[in-house]
């Protein structure tokens, strides 16, 4: 593992050269402010800390995700349903959207990753140590506390000498594997974890030592997330796939309101999901919202036809049906609908999945759906429904795929995220 330090004037400068020292795999891992001088002569640097495992891809030009996205359009939204109107009748005007969505611009700068007053993330300028001091504190608590394994009660002491150092690093990674089993992670990527960390304890390794090492190494393996990228040829077709239920549609809202109002891209929307009830209504009311175009295909052909109709947009968001994986009819029509997409358009794919769903079924799901998007993205939805985030790392391990987005909870376009590594490894490790 390759870990180094990088300054800039700016946060993204910072960034910029990490990157291009290690290239685009790099994950960032801290992010702290520097200040220098008082009062007018005061200045602001930041320090990057960035980290890549040494046999990570030569370097190359990272592509810079979204962060940014508008202030809620929920004031619209609630208005159309207050009417009780399936579609609106009338679009509003660019004039009414705005009105909506500048109430909160001055304080709600886009998707970034909003500390709430009980979030428990820490600050961007909080070093990598004070990020685990609490997480210290718990697996301390934890691993001192435990009783003797040869029964004769009381707390394990802190012992002395190379053997005991060594013993009682074994307790803390025992801890630490208690607290991965507690959030779900997967038995199998458990042990992996603790038998890459195992080799590295020594008689010097105390618990800020250990912690970190585990701490960097989960980052490492979720790797940077990835967003939607609109390089290439216009329109990027983006198509949304998952099963019923988990928050595709909602997905597909909070994403275009993103690029449409937040970054001025021009964006259409298509759907294919005729199975479910009121699904292209709940789209449309979006789409009028927005002011964006709203098309319903029914194959391939029909798809490829409305992408003509848009070829000078940014980007096709998809929404497709949502099936259950044993449907072996309903997967063939998504195939033959994704399979018959022109090749002169660029494409991406999402799979759409929920944190509540048991790890045995997400595993069928994940399979069932490679199959027929052969590479796709990752979104996790409905975090704000679940205490254990297991699965989001289980996932990861098991596909390989990139991280995307996460969202927690229905209203547009707030409550979505990209992917925060950092947040979610210190909840794996008992960070509440």
């Amino acid at each position: 593992m390759i870990i180094k330090k990088y300054t800039g004037k700016t946060e993204d400068e910072a960034t910029s050269k990490a990157r291009e020292d290690l290239g685009p795999s790099v994950v960032i891992m801290n992010v702290k402010t520097i200040s220098k001088g008082k009062f007018i002569f005061k200045r602001t640097s930041y320090e990057v800390t960035a980290a890549i495992e040494e046999d990570s891809a030569p370097k190359a030009k990272a592509e810079k995700a979204p962060q940014k996205m508008p202030a809620s359009v929920n004031t619209a939204i609630s208005a159309y349903r207050e009417q009780g109107a399936k579609e609106p009748k009338v679009r509003p005007s660019e004039g009414v959207i705005k009105e909506a969505l500048d109430r909160q611009k001055n304080t709600a700068q886009g998707m970034e990753l909003r500390e709430k007053e009980d979030d428990p993330t820490p600050k961007p300028g909080e070093d990598l140590e004070q990020r685990i001091d609490h997480l210290q504190h718990f697996l301390e608590k934890q691993f001192e506390e435990r009783p003797r394994e040869d029964g004769s009660g009381g707390s394990v002491k802190k012992d002395s000498g190379k053997d005991g150092s060594s013993q009682k690093g074994m307790q803390i990674l025992r801890a630490i594997y208690g607290a991965l089993m507690e959030n779900e992670v997967d038995e199998k990527y458990a042990n992996m974890l603790v038998d890459e960390i195992a080799p590295t304890i020594t008689p010097t390794s105390n618990l800020d030592n250990i912690l970190s090492n585990v701490y960097q190494k989960l980052i490492l393996k979720f790797g940077q997330p990835k967003a939607i990228s609109l390089k290439g040829r216009k329109p990027k077709v983006v198509f949304f796939i998952g099963p019923t239920g988990v928050g595709k549609t909602t997905t597909i809202a909070k994403i275009a309101s993103h690029y449409k109002v937040g970054q001025g891209k021009n964006v259409a929307l298509a759907t294919s999901d005729t199975y479910r009830i009121a699904a292209t209504d709940q789209l449309q009311i979006y789409a009028n919202i927005l002011g964006i175009p709203m098309t319903v295909v029914y194959s391939a052909d029909e798809l490829n036809e409305a992408l003509r109709n848009y070829h000078d947009y940014d980007m096709v968001l998809v929404d497709t049906a949502g099936f259950s994986h044993k449907n072996k009819t309903q997967r063939q029509e998504l195939s033959d609908l994704m399979g018959g997409l022109d090749d002169t358009y660029d494409r991406e794919s999402y799979l759409v999945i929920s944190a509540t769903t048991k790890y045995r079924d997400l595993s069928e799901i994940v399979d069932s759906y490679k199959e027929i998007a052969k590479e796709y993205k990752l979104i996790f939805t409905k975090l704000d429904e679940t205490l254990s985030y297991g699965n989001l790392f289980n996932i990861r391990m098991r596909t390989g795929a990139d991280m995307s987005y996460l969202t927690m909870g229905q209203n547009v376009p707030d409550d979505i995220e990209i992917f925060n590594a950092q947040r979610i490894v210190k909840h794996l490790l008992g960070g509440k």
